[in-house]
């Protein structure tokens, strides 16, 4: 199969004449945008590595106008992608360069907060934070707490299944949310799940949470809103070596503990964070642990010397329990900050997003160093340890084409060694263009068949989204060929080409 040749500017002019010319009669003047410095700011999403200006980007304001726009860009067979408040970091908002970017940030009204059943129903442009804001005089909030839930939006979080720093006890997206209402990409109305505790027929709401905008358009989402805890306190524990750090996360867990939060930094990350925000974290410690109990008072306590017990035991230097709610979030703050931090410390950063086994959270803190020398990269290390999922920030310059492409091979290269640890290529940042490659290594061609096969179920055209998430069969086997001329391809129980 061969691609087809690129457009020229003259037929790339021709296209975007006749999609304005049609997108027209859909929405009012005022929402197209065509012209290259109209178009700019949204040309990539969180990972600026990438960048690619559509040739259109239509903001709608009705739900009428959204169905206007699909039914018509099927018609025309435009690609479009749906973009919230593009604060993904793994390009699954990056335009396509014949398509339509359909911004959904004017859908930013929370339309209902029910204290009785514990829901909210809001639009898909609505803020992570913003939705717990509502709901806070009834006493509720919601769970998942993204480090850009300040900025991102529900529709994204939708997207991705994000999850956050409580997700290990609160669960990911997928978990708090009931009902996605909105349009396939012919302009039809769908639905996924349901307001009762249970829906009829498939559990499509579980495959569209986490779909990256492939399956359909999510325009309103109603969410599980859960109590405010009482009390919250958060343990900040000292290790003088990684592995003790990490074998500390498997000891907590394997007391039968499951803290509100349980996340780890290592020496480089705590540095560039203390430095920011002065979170009061030990910088002669190789990693620390921030392990937080919410409850009630009696719970929390309880939980809390327990946790303090365990976390001595695997080797702590040094243990220190917020006595305050200022202190508790002052320990946050650094963990909520990493990803601004890195970016005072570098040009650039990409974030990677693989997830292992609790037990090798050492090994893979190892690795990553090897790999900082072979690759001539800084990396500095966060996770959401609790639950196994790593955030590897690499540091790089994009203006320097060489460090970009070790920068590419060192991401894969943590990718790849996750999965051979028995682990997955993401957890809750998504697969988008950042990690197509490392998809051929996780999944066997048919596997990655039969997610396509699900896309075509919805989208028979491709049109929603194209070019993400899956790769093709020929991208697998050119990357397989790469591998193995690198020497790559080491891994025992990798898939082989």
């Amino acid at each position: 199969m061969t691609s087809s040749p690129a457009p020229t500017q003259s037929e790339r002019a021709a296209r975007q004449r006749e999609i304005v010319q049609a997108l027209s009669a859909c929405v009012p003047q005022h929402a197209l945008l065509w012209q290259s410095e109209d178009t700019t700011p949204y040309e990539c999403d969180g990972l600026t590595a990438y960048r690619q200006r559509p040739l259109v980007v239509c903001l709608p304001e009705t739900e009428d106008e959204v169905r206007a726009v699909l039914k018509t860009c099927h018609a025309l067979q435009v690609p479009v992608v749906a973009r919230g408040a593009g604060t993904g970091l793994s390009g699954g908002a990056m335009p396509h360069a014949m398509g339509v970017t359909l911004s959904l940030a004017k859908f930013n009204r929370i339309l209902d907060v029910d204290p009785v059943s514990r829901t909210a129903r809001v639009q898909c442009g609505v803020r992570n934070l913003a939705i717990s804001e509502a709901a806070a005089p009834y006493g509720l909030y919601y769970a998942p707490d993204p480090s850009s839930q300040i900025a991102c939006t529900i529709g994204g979080n939708v997207a991705e299944n994000s999850g956050g720093v409580h997700c290990l006890k609160y669960g990911l997206t997928v978990h708090n949310v009931l009902r996605v209402r909105g349009f396939t990409m012919e302009g039809e109305p769908v639905t996924f799940g349901s307001e009762a505790l249970d829906a009829p027929g498939y559990d499509l709401l579980a495959a569209v949470i986490g779909s990256e905008g492939m399956l359909a358009v999510a325009l309103e989402a109603t969410v599980r809103l859960i109590p405010s805890p009482q009390l919250a306190r958060c343990i900040m524990a000292s290790f003088d070596d990684v592995r003790k750090a990490g074998d500390a996360v498997a000891a907590v867990i394997a007391a039968g503990i499951i803290p509100a939060g349980l996340e780890m930094m290592d020496k480089p990350m705590t540095a560039a964070v203390e430095d920011f925000v002065k979170a009061g974290y030990d910088l002669t410690a190789e990693a620390i642990l921030l392990c937080e109990s919410d409850g009630t008072p009696e719970e929390v306590e309880e939980e809390i010397a327990r946790m303090s017990e365990v976390l001595r035991g695997a080797g702590a230097t040094a243990i220190s329990v917020s006595g305050s709610e200022e202190e508790r979030m002052r320990f946050w703050s650094g963990r909520k900050n990493a990803f601004p931090a890195s970016g005072r410390i570098s040009p650039d950063y990409m974030c990677m997003d693989s997830t292992i086994p609790r037990k090798r959270l050492a090994d893979i803190l190892l690795a990553i160093q090897q790999m900082e020398k072979k690759y001539g990269l800084r990396c500095c290390n966060v996770f959401h340890a609790g639950d196994g999922n790593l955030h590897p920030l690499i540091l790089f310059d994009a203006n320097d084409p060489d460090q970009l492409h070790r920068c590419e091979l060192f991401g894969a290269d943590i990718l790849e060694t996750s999965v051979a640890m028995g682990g997955t290529v993401t957890g809750e940042h998504g697969v988008g263009v950042e990690k197509l490659n490392s998809m051929c290594t996780q999944f066997t061609v048919e596997e990655n068949a039969q997610m396509m096969g699900l896309k075509h179920a919805f989208d028979p055209a491709g049109l929603l989204n194209p070019g993400k998430v899956i790769p093709t069969l020929n991208r697998c086997a050119e990357y397989g060929k790469m591998l193995v001329r690198g020497g790559r391809l080491s891994h025992p129980g990798l898939p082989r080409f």
